[in-house]
């Protein structure tokens, strides 16, 4: 099994962080034993973590229990610093890959790197982009928006059209979420209501705008999360889009028309869920991830997929394995 969505962070120290951005910038604290930590943000706990997250041989034995071959890693989302100064960013996101190749490199059949790129910067972000390919990554990801522009911005827009160009494969991940007020101070909510919408939205903002209309159709650009709530309202939005002029304003053709251009990971933990994702992406859009090394991740990878039986072997080996491996050219 090829697992196309996976974590890591690295041992960023307090003094690397702070040299960045004093309150915001993230570092990992681990506990004196060294199998659990945090990530921190400045001076406040951000996430409680284990030893997977920074230590490739601990993160081997797990995939070796699990019945893992091939994990492509990539950064925590916080990690990204798309706030900062450009070039600070183009810094830091040259040193994070740096480091996501290293985490990798003594296991080079096991581990694979997604990159990072300062997103703020359309120039140094496709250069990143580039440089991290050449230096071994496999692709990248981005998060979903950069501050309040969504994926359909001109610059995102550009970048987009960049990686097709280049053959730069993309995961888009959801961060920063919205709704981040009293109402969802409780329960996981942001991640369990808001993270959903964030990839939802970004989906419809390059459909809606006709952004799809000018990114060559040569662009491998997938979704995390199961592409959230995309699939379950599409049918919502199709409506709208034929009932609608203002829906219809920018984009010539119905909503629905556009999913096939994109993938989308596994991640939905239901099989009524993933058969829908199934029916409206189709079964060589979806890839085997995981969300590892993270509660909110599949625990026992893969077993969704592997226990469906709608599926058949070369859809359910497609998924597994085949697409991404076509997918980011492993």
């Amino acid at each position: 099994m090829i697992d196309m969505h996976s974590h890591f962070f690295p041992p960023i120290s307090a003094e690397q962080a702070r040299a960045m951005a004093p309150e915001r910038a993230p570092w990992l604290a681990v506990d004196a034993g060294g199998s659990t930590g945090q990530i921190m943000l400045g001076e406040k706990p951000f996430r409680p973590v284990y030893q997977a997250l920074w230590d490739p041989g601990y993160r081997v034995q797990e995939l070796d229990q699990q019945g893992i071959a091939t994990q492509l890693v990539c950064a925590t989302p916080v990690m990204f610093g798309y706030a900062w100064q450009a070039q600070r960013a183009a810094d830091w996101a040259a040193r994070m890959n740096d480091m996501a190749l290293a985490f990798c490199a003594p296991h080079p059949t096991r581990l694979k790197a997604l990159a990072q790129v300062p997103l703020q910067d359309l120039e140094a972000a496709c250069a990143e982009a580039s440089r991290a390919m050449q230096a071994g990554c496999v692709g990248i990801q981005i998060g979903n928006h950069l501050g309040d522009k969504d994926l359909d911005d001109e610059q995102l827009v550009e970048f987009l059209i960049h990686c097709a160009e280049q053959d730069i494969p993309v995961l888009v991940h959801p961060w920063d979420m919205m709704g981040g007020d009293k109402r969802m101070q409780k329960w996981m909510l942001p991640w369990l209501v808001a993270m959903p919408a964030e990839t939802q939205l970004g989906m419809l903002s390059l459909i809606m705008s006709g952004a799809m209309e000018r990114i060559p159709e040569s662009l491998k650009i997938c979704f995390a999360h199961g592409g959230g709530n995309f699939a379950y309202g599409l049918g919502r939005v199709d409506n709208a889009w034929e009932h609608r002029d203002i829906v219809r304003k920018d984009c010539p053709r119905k909503p629905s028309e556009y999913a096939r251009r994109f993938h989308v990971d596994s991640v939905v933990f239901n099989p009524g869920a993933l058969r829908l994702l199934v029916d409206v992406m189709g079964a060589d859009r979806v890839m085997l991830g995981s969300d590892y090394p993270f509660p909110l991740g599949e625990q026992d990878i893969g077993s969704l997929v592997r226990g469906v039986d709608f599926l058949t072997p070369a859809q359910r080996q497609g998924i597994l394995r085949d697409n991404a491996q076509a997918f980011f050219k492993l």
